[in-house]
């Protein structure tokens, strides 16, 4: 067994090599938030790059729910063109293109000027940086089963859009995760408590997507393998949650971990774990693969091609690359040809981990904008540099989207 076997789902289809582009956030819709021409340039150099599945960056199912300015948004068919051309772009080289679907839940920066939905509550404990996200409105039942149904409409518009599945993300401290965590989740009406009560949503949502899809068309779950945080969501829960979804018609578990508030999928536990430098999640996903009836996947710090093989050895299905393929997208490729690239960004010790952790992602997203551009990444870049140009450009991507906003509510 190696990265370069295919893999059967058990939707019957095949996945080229077991190397996927995990998700990583553009923000790099155009002005109706559609897919714009560098994200589509963005894309076709990781399809000529030889992954064997590409996972798109979140695609929102609620234009009020962003999980940033900029980010693309499929709630209706206006723009279905636009997101064919993508998924064609995606699928040219024989890769498998799946649109990760998301609602941020209260992870929304308070300056976008819309409402914040969670389960309960309960604003994010992030130290200083906390003045930027509002306290959320705890969801009523109205709003919940609005919820189910936008990630089935999204879904279903994926697959007329020409994608072959869908990721459901259920991670990183966003809205279904939210709900998983009794941190998060302070319900005590069907939706909360217990944690077959707080993993209904996602379910339900689940089930939904599944009944307005192809039985051909991809579905998965991006899940987190623990929150990281004490009292949270934890490795017992995952492994719980996952013999839930099992005859649920999933045809892929993705495991990652963390939140905004514990950033584990940087490799930064805040619950006195210590994480390993690289597959940082892999021992859960081990664990895991013991219990699960559909594949399994590991993301999170994977750059070396041994390190990729020892994964894949040990009975995890996938590995999914994010950064290194950030910085090069030829990696599977390069690894193909017998190549040792080992593509890594400089970490970054600043004592504020907020901060630190924001200035990471600015840095992914660096590299992103240069191969969205045709040009080749830096990953030597200044992360205060690179902090400070996104910075600038999520500043006016917030005016933007709240312009926007504004003029669909007149229309």
């Amino acid at each position: 067994m190696n990265v370069f076997d295919k893999l059967t789902l058990p939707n019957g289809s095949t996945i080229s090599n077991r190397i996927a582009k995990a998700a990583m956030e553009e923000n790099m819709a155009d002005a109706n938030h559609a897919p714009s021409a560098p994200l589509m340039r963005l894309y076709d150099a990781w399809a000529k790059g030889g992954a064997g599945l590409l996972i798109s960056g979140n695609v929102m199912v609620d234009s009020r729910a962003m999980t940033g300015p900029g980010g693309v948004v499929l709630e209706d068919d206006t723009h279905l063109n636009a997101f064919g051309q993508w998924a064609r772009i995606g699928r040219s080289r024989g890769a498998q293109f799946w649109l990760q679907i998301n609602h941020p839940g209260r992870q929304m920066q308070s300056n976008l000027g819309q409402e914040t939905w969670a389960p309960s509550a309960v604003p994010l404990a992030l130290g200083k940086m906390s003045r930027h996200f509002g306290t959320p409105r705890a969801m009523t039942q109205a709003m919940i089963e609005e919820v189910i149904q936008r990630f089935a409409r999204t879904a279903r518009l994926g697959e007329m859009a020409g994608f072959s599945g869908v990721e459901i993300h259920a991670a990183h401290g966003y809205l279904l995760s939210q709900f998983l965590s009794p941190l998060t989740n302070q319900r005590t009406d069907e939706w909360g408590g217990a944690l077959e009560n707080r993993a209904r949503l996602l379910l339900e949502i689940v089930k939904a997507v599944r009944a307005v899809v192809s039985a051909q068309f991809a579905v998965a779950v991006k899940l987190n393998s623990a929150d990281f945080q004490r009292g949270g969501f934890s490795a017992d829960d995952a492994k719980q949650v996952v013999v839930l979804l099992n005859g649920l018609g999933v045809d892929l578990v993705e495991l990652s971990g963390g939140s905004y508030e514990a950033p584990a999928m940087q490799g930064d536990a805040r619950d006195g774990r210590t994480l390993a430098r690289e597959a940082y999640f892999v021992e859960f996903a081990r664990d895991i693969r013991k219990v699960a009836a559909m594949p399994v996947m590991v993301t999170g710090g994977i750059r070396r091609r041994p390190v990729a093989e020892q994964v894949i050895e040990s009975g995890v299905d996938m590995v999914g690359i994010g950064t290194a393929l950030a910085i090069d997208p030829n990696l599977p490729r390069d690894w193909r040809t017998g190549k040792d690239s080992a593509p890594a960004l400089a970490p970054i010790t600043w004592k504020n981990k907020t901060l630190a952790s924001l200035a990471n992602m600015v840095t992914v997203k660096f590299q992103l904008r240069k191969l969205s551009l045709g040009r080749t990444p830096d990953p030597r870049v200044s992360p205060l540099r690179a902090l400070i140009q996104q910075q600038m450009a999520t500043a006016c991507r917030t005016r933007q989207y709240r312009r926007w906003m504004a003029q669909r509510a007149k229309s």
